[in-house]
């Protein structure tokens, strides 16, 4: 049986939904539930600061990125051990992909389309300010648009003065929902932002933990958690999303299919740094082959439990990423090393490299100075290694960025640019990567504020059509990089190709 969940919304943006959904996992957490955090959408930053408010990684459903049928199993895998789910929306509650061609009520990808795949209650968060008798329209409104969504109640968020909250009260009852909480303006509680939202949290450090603390409190103080408990409700069936499986669907790639998928949950909790060299659990060595290698420096052949050494970059500047990303790769038998390429060199025997997405823009003197990664990545590069770079990591593999030195791969350059480009893509592989068969068709999803420049002619990894044809991306090589970000959880094969290159790459 999975834990009930609650799904926090609001009828547009800037509501307070991070404000009021990070709170409430923290506030819950604290009462002793354990908490599993959800974020509607590909946002990559809004988990950052559920996962320190739980304890626990926040993850993402996204029916646009993994397909609708993956958002239970997937929902399921990320609450396992848990008593209770908060699930973040995106935008506003029927907000999502803009296709004039959907004939559904709700829109794909919309905090509306999950509440109604997970059955679970919807809680609207509303901001205030501006707000009298008129609320009880706009809450009757949202309350019966769709009646596959079920609206349990609102949080009347920013609220001014207690004559103030009277008046919403009284609209709130006269369409019968029921207020749930009630939180005052305060402005001290705003996290620094930039072009592309909140900073995340890996990058505010110490500020990111307090800001987190200050909204456990404040809704600890506001809003009625054993209401949201009780309101709390699911009507998922069936199993949980499982990376052995999903990659098994594709090819039999392990003998061993014995390990539950609570425990490749855990063993993928492992995944070390260099300076964290931890040993493989009992149930890593049961998934991962034993390889034998050669250490040029010692003279002799050592045995190394595990298979090809994965390297994902993280730090500040990537902080771009899917939990499912990594025990995928642990599935398909790789070793996967977290490195910051803004201090650390290449970790030992990397086979393949994955750069995620991230801010380099914010950090490009930093990167640029760490100039033996930068070397080492090029001269990788030229001799065969696989590398998957997503955004960020585009722009780490160009020639520079805003004047930086980067790693040179991609004949390119890379600047801030003058407007946000953001959207899903329907895309198609062009040519064969390390990740995928040319004509493959893959959905995945823009986010960023930089550019290229001075581009050279690389063939481009994929193509799809907005209002014009766009080709965009390049693959060199064993390299591909774009600035399209995809799912791992619902691309399983391109992990499978990418493991298997990195196996070919180390057995050289």
């Amino acid at each position: 049986m999975s834990a009930p969940a609650i799904v926090i919304a609001a009828p547009a943006s800037g509501s307070g939904k991070t404000t009021l959904a990070t709170g409430l996992i923290g506030a819950l957490r604290r009462a002793g539930h354990q908490v599993a955090p959800f974020k509607v959408g590909p946002d990559y930053i809004d988990p950052g600061y559920h996962g320190l408010a739980a304890g626990r990684p926040g993850r993402n459903l996204d029916p646009v990125l993994v397909g609708e049928d993956r958002v239970v199993p997937l929902y399921r895998h990320g609450a396992q051990g848990c008593d209770i789910a908060v699930v973040e929306g995106v935008m506003g509650l029927f907000d999502g992909r803009i296709d004039e061609h959907r004939t559904e009520a709700v829109a794909e990808g919309s905090t509306a389309q999950v509440a109604s795949l997970l059955g679970a209650p919807v809680v609207l968060v509303v901001d205030a300010r501006g707000h009298s008798q008129s609320l009880a329209a706009l809450l009757h409104g949202f309350a019966t648009f769709d009646s596959s969504v079920r609206l349990g109640g609102v949080i009347l968020n920013r609220v001014g003065s207690e004559r103030h909250e009277q008046v919403l009260r009284s609209a709130c009852d006269r369409v019968g929902i029921p207020v749930l909480g009630v939180l005052p303006r305060m402005t001290e509680l705003e996290v620094p932002s930039r072009h592309l939202g909140l900073i995340p949290a890996v990058e505010h450090g110490t500020a990111a933990t307090r800001a987190v603390d200050a909204m456990t409190t404040l809704v600890a103080a506001h809003v009625d958690l054993p209401a949201i408990v009780t309101l709390a409700g699911g009507s998922v069936q069936g199993p949980a999303w499982d990376p052995l499986t999903e990659l098994a669907a594709d090819r039999a790639i392990l003998p061993d299919r014995e390990q539950s998928s609570g425990e490749l949950g855990r063993s993928a909790a492992t995944a070390r740094t260099p300076h964290d060299p931890a040993p493989a659990t009992s149930s890593e060595r049961s998934l991962l082959p034993t390889t034998t290698i050669t250490d040029a420096t010692a003279g002799h052949r050592r045995t190394r439990i595990g298979g090809p050494v994965i390297a994902i970059a993280g730090g500040a500047a990537f902080t771009f990423g899917y939990a499912e990303h990594r025990e995928l790769l642990l599935a398909a038998g790789a070793q996967v090393v977290v490195f910051d390429p803004l201090t650390d060199e290449l970790p030992e025997d990397t086979a393949g490299l994955v750069l995620p997405g991230g801010f380099p823009e914010e950090h490009a003197a930093q990167l640029s100075a760490n100039v033996r990664l930068r070397s080492a990545i090029a001269d990788g590069a030229t001799h065969g290694l696989p590398i998957h770079a997503e955004c960020a990591g585009l722009l780490y593999l160009t020639r520079a960025l805003d004047g930086h030195p980067m790693a040179g791969v991609i004949d390119a350059d890379a600047e801030f640019g003058p407007r946000l480009t953001l959207g899903y893509r329907d895309a198609v592989a062009l040519h064969d990567s390390v990740l995928w068969q040319a004509g493959s068709r893959v959905r995945g999803h823009e986010f960023h504020r930089t550019r290229l420049t001075k581009a050279g002619t690389a063939n481009s990894a994929w193509g799809w059509r907005t209002t014009q044809s766009v080709s965009e991306g390049a693959v060199v090589g064993q390299v591909h990089a774009s600035y399209l970000h995809t799912h791992p959880a619902g691309n399983p094969d391109a992990i499978r190709r990418f493991v298997a290159a990195a196996t070919g790459f180390e057995s050289r």
